[in-house]
């Protein structure tokens, strides 16, 4: 069964036809005037069936109505990272606006105030009424708290499914709330042992950071475990949130930040790691030798083309050169030991 097909069900109860009535219709050929009188009685009376049935789903929470946004609420647990640049969701208010809300949101009413809702899913398609000045198209139904979250949750597998990073925080934004984890897999369809990485990841990040960065769609865990390597450094830490900040001023989307600060937080370890090289040249302005240092050890490389042997003649003269060395500065004999 389709996604609409599943919204139908919920508040428009089609019959289904049988292979009895089918046949019956197939025997019945109408031509001109009379098909068509037929066809307008028909619809007619299909539409105030379909009337009558909305009237009785409405008294029982399961019509799609027009709700004010202003009176709607976004439930205590968030799922989503709002992102600053998201074309998807450019192309969402496109659509509303050009051919109308063609799903609606599920909301349930208030615990709280009456008279308002809060939604258990649907926070894009509202977003976009909101941004268009329109009301929006909502089932209302009667949710229990776990209800809410399980809705919540399961409406993202059917149409744009949360990223990695989004699943993590709201594992862990359900737990922080008191949810069992029976609840959180449900809402998650997801398993035990998923669950479990989620709120391990998510509580490893810092969340601000995170929404800096975006929910990153095409970010596995391993690319989220690497970003928490880094920033178990306090001065890497810093670092990020700089990095992020000019990121998004340069209007970057999600995953390209999430690629360039871990570019950006590796780059002092490989200067640390890189070595520093010098050329030692001849009277004759020719290369002689490399001098090289990496990682605490430093290594000369002679030409032997350009200086034949003498590399050997350096290699005679180390004892003496080390004693130049040390009483140039002062060194005893024994002071490397």
């Amino acid at each position: 069964m389709s996604r609409r097909d599943s919204i139908d069900s919920l508040f428009l109860k089609k019959p289904v036809a049988t292979a009895s009535s089918a046949s019956k219709s197939a025997d019945r050929v109408r031509t001109g005037a009379i098909s068509a009188m037929g066809s307008s009685l028909h619809e007619m009376a299909e539409n105030a069936k379909q009337a009558t049935r909305l009237q009785q789903q409405l008294a029982e929470g399961e019509a799609v109505i027009s709700i004010d946004t202003a009176s709607i609420d976004t439930s205590k647990i968030v799922d989503r990272i709002p992102a600053d640049v998201d074309p998807a969701f450019d192309a969402l208010v496109e659509s509303v606006a050009d051919h109308g809300q063609q799903v609606p949101i599920l909301v349930r009413p208030s615990p709280q105030t009456t008279g308002r809702f809060e939604i258990a899913y649907g926070r894009r398609r509202l977003k976009a009424a909101q941004k268009l000045g329109l009301p929006v198209r909502a089932i209302v139904r009667n949710l229990s708290d776990s209800q809410l979250v399980i809705a919540q949750g399961r409406e993202n597998l059917d149409r744009k499914d949360l990223s990695f990073i989004e699943k993590a925080f709201f594992a862990k934004h359900l737990e922080d709330a008191g949810c069992d984890r029976a609840t959180i897999i449900a809402a998650l369809a997801a398993d035990k042992a998923d669950v479990s990485r989620y709120v391990a990841t998510a509580r490893q990040l810092p969340e601000d950071v995170v929404r800096l960065i975006g929910p990153a769609p095409k970010a596995g865990r391993a690319r989220w475990l690497a970003l928490v390597d880094h920033l178990a450094s306090p001065s890497k830490l810093g670092s990020a949130r700089e990095h992020l900040v000019g990121y998004a001023e340069n209007r970057l989307e999600s995953d390209a930040r999430l690629d360039a600060l871990l570019r950006a937080l590796d780059e002092p370890e490989k200067k640390a790691t890189a070595s520093k090289s010098e050329t030692w040249k001849t009277p004759r302005g020719k290369r002689g030798a490399r001098i090289e240092a990496r990682s605490g050890k430093t290594t000369i490389t002679f030409e032997e083309k350009v200086v034949p042997a003498f590399a050997q003649f350096v290699s005679a003269k180390l004892d003496e050169l080390y004693r130049e060395f040390q009483e140039r500065n002062g060194e005893g004999l024994d002071s490397e030991r």
